[in-house]
């Protein structure tokens, strides 16, 4: 009989866990994000290191993105990511929307990694070769990944209490830690799609 009962408590012991939250993040918390942040950035340098300028450039079809672009997009999205991020923190926290996420922290990296759903990138996100070079599109990247990972080992901000709602519905709401989280499978979704040109038979040999 106790074990029938601690089988059905299971359920509403994972939601309590999933819908309260502390504001200050758990030595744990801190310590996956930072994991997700270096190794997601070193994934990325391993995977563009040596390219040629024409491997940098190879597109698989025209209007697929080259590694070069897939790299500014990560760029890009680094910078609006993290302003977004800071954005919610200007917002008064408000515990109560926490019964709005759909998605537990290691279900997001885990999605977003997906590469088999497709979404459209926003105009603000497309890559225009804005940084000039791709040298240069690389350091954006390093310098505000390097921001970011200062960020969250300093942090006391509460990032459990504030959120953000995507237009995507399968996303839908985060709180802001989450969205740390997100932005590092962003950067694994887009060196698996880097990956994936490389692959490709007409890749250009060096």
């Amino acid at each position: 009989m106790k074990t029938l009962r601690l089988i059905l408590l299971i359920p509403v012991l994972l939601l309590m866990n999933f819908r309260t939250a502390t504001p200050e993040l758990t030595t744990a918390e801190r310590q996956v994000v930072l994991d997700y942040l270096k190794s997601t950035k070193d994934d990325l340098l391993k995977s563009i290191k040596g390219l040629t300028e024409e491997q940098l450039n190879f597109k698989s079809s025209p209007e697929s993105w080259s590694v070069a672009e897939c790299v500014e997009h990560i760029a890009i999205s680094e910078g609006n990511l993290f302003g977004m991020i800071m954005g919610t923190l200007k917002e008064e926290a408000n515990p109560a929307r926490r019964s709005e996420i759909k998605l537990a922290d290691d279900a997001i990296f885990k999605g977003i990694t997906d590469r088999s759903y497709k979404v459209q990138t926003q105009e603000a996100f497309k890559p225009t070769g804005k940084f000039g070079s791709f040298k240069a599109t690389v350091k954006e990247f390093e310098s505000k990944r390097a921001e970011t990972i200062k960020y969250i080992k300093s942090t006391d901000d509460d990032l459990r209490n504030h959120f953000f709602t995507f237009p995507v519905e399968a996303l839908g709401t985060m709180d802001s830690y989450q969205l740390f989280l997100f932005m590092t499978g962003h950067t694994k979704r887009h060196t698996l799609q880097i990956e994936e040109v490389k692959s490709n038979p007409g890749f250009p040999k060096k």
